[in-house]
């Protein structure tokens, strides 16, 4: 079936009738790109490192906990997750990740990761400058649908020369996926 048109100047249109089908169901395709993506939340808002013994001889320690979520691209896919100390240690008179008061004196930590996670090795030590590694993923990574754990274990050494006080400082931790 055609319906004719004519135009304004004289010459004939032929257009195809358009008739829509209606029947008892009908479909349709979906399509849906999922491409690399990660997250991470926090668990432990304040990681209190304190010392267990006395004479200067022990680190303050503690220890921050998170979920990962990840998912990275099937061939050639990276992945990792860092931290930096983008709040160094306040007030004054304390402990202190970019100047010290004595050479040596470090905030450090070692890594505990779920898989599908690869955890750094050794102990690291933080910056404020720089992003440290806490873990790397591969090609074709994947957590949990509710995420998967890990956790920093941190070290202060315990120098005399710390003014008493609470001393607070801002770590940030960044996760990718490619």
């Amino acid at each position: 079936m055609f319906i004719w048109l004519a135009g304004a100047v004289g010459a004939l249109l032929q257009l195809p009738a358009r008739a829509q089908s209606f029947g008892p169901s009908g479909t349709t395709t979906l399509s849906v790109t999922v491409g690399p993506e990660a997250s991470i939340s926090i668990a432990t808002a304040t990681s209190a490192l304190a010392t267990t013994g006395t004479g200067f001889n022990n680190a303050f320690t503690g220890g921050t906990t998170f979920t990962y979520k990840i998912r990275s691209t099937k061939t050639g896919g990276t992945g990792s997750i860092g931290v930096e100390v983008t709040s160094d240690f306040s007030p004054g008179s304390g402990p202190s990740v970019a100047s010290p008061p004595t050479a040596g004196d470090a905030l450090s930590y070692t890594c505990t990761v779920a898989t599908p996670a690869t955890a750094c090795t050794g102990s690291q030590t933080a910056s404020t400058t720089a992003v440290t590694p806490v873990a790397t993923f591969g090609a074709d990574a994947h957590s949990a649908m509710g995420g998967n754990t890990g956790s920093l274990n941190w070290a202060l050494t315990d120098d005399p020369k710390y003014g008493t006080g609470t001393y607070t400082a801002t770590v940030t931790f960044t996760i990718s996926a490619a």
